[in-house]
């Protein structure tokens, strides 16, 4: 779906979701309305007007400040819109305006505040995933999705079977909380979308890239004197990007590549 009018109509749709993402951002860690009160400044409590809150052009006529107090306002907030915008842009440009396509795009927009919320509070809250996985499951019963209800319902149970198991040996292996049970759930998740297979390869590429961060931070950390520790749900959300766009190929080469 290349036409240039959907496009922009999909571009303004991740745009506006954005903004309201940077709502559940702030507010569901900690346990927040994401209605009321309704949306303001946390420096002055001055509410913010509907001409204040346009997604990313807001941020550029007041130049980063609040209109009131000239508080600066995060670049996570237009970094949230800008990115949501383009991740739908590029699901339905990709997919089209197909099963896939919603598919790809509901997981990108939901894989934003999984994303910054984790890397923030190390939580992944539950209505992130948990009824994700029944609408994962749902999708792939009514119109196949990604792989068919029967490879939806083995991804699921081995994402949060696999995980599970990690947790509980991480636990016994370093006598402490070695991954959270939001990865667990996620895991699912993600299974319930796209698959058994492309769950593994998700796997593989987000322990690869949090083994590259992890060995950086410890050097980086012994340095300075003190440990540094990352979560591991923005890998598997890098991981699973990377897998919706170019799991088929990789996975299609690796089968080549061990064949006889």
């Amino acid at each position: 779906m290349h036409d240039p009018l959907y496009l922009t109509f999909v571009l303004l749709f991740g745009l506006a979701f954005g903004s309201f993402f940077n709502v559940v951002i702030y507010r569901l860690p900690n346990g927040m309305s994401l209605l009321r009160p309704p949306s303001h400044c946390p420096k002055c409590d001055n509410l913010i007007k509907s001409y204040d809150n346009i997604p990313i052009l807001s941020f550029l006529i007041l130049r980063g400040k609040c209109r009131h107090c000239k508080a600066s306002i995060s670049w996570r907030y237009p970094a949230v819109e800008a990115l949501t915008g383009v991740l739908a842009v590029v699901a339905i440009y990709h997919f089209g305006f197909t099963i896939k396509g919603i598919e790809a795009a509901l997981l990108s927009l939901l894989f934003v505040p999984i994303f910054f919320i984790d890397m923030e509070h190390w939580i992944i809250p539950d209505s992130l995933d948990l009824p994700w996985i029944l609408v994962g499951l749902a999708l792939a019963f009514v119109s196949g999705g990604f792989v068919g209800w029967k490879g939806a319902l083995i991804g699921a149970v081995v994402g949060g079977g696999l995980f599970f198991l990690i947790m509980q040996l991480g636990k016994v292996a370093f006598k402490k909380e070695a991954m959270g049970f939001g990865d667990v759930k996620f895991a699912a998740m993600l299974g319930a979308f796209l698959g058994g297979w492309k769950l593994l390869l998700i796997i593989l590429l987000a322990s690869f890239l949090g083994s590259v961060v992890g060995v950086t931070l410890i050097i980086s950390s012994n340095k300075k004197g003190k440990p540094t520790y990352v979560p591991f749900g923005p890998f598997l959300v890098i991981a699973a990007l990377i897998s919706i766009y170019f799991g088929d190929s990789i996975i299609g080469a690796y089968l080549n590549l061990i064949r006889p």
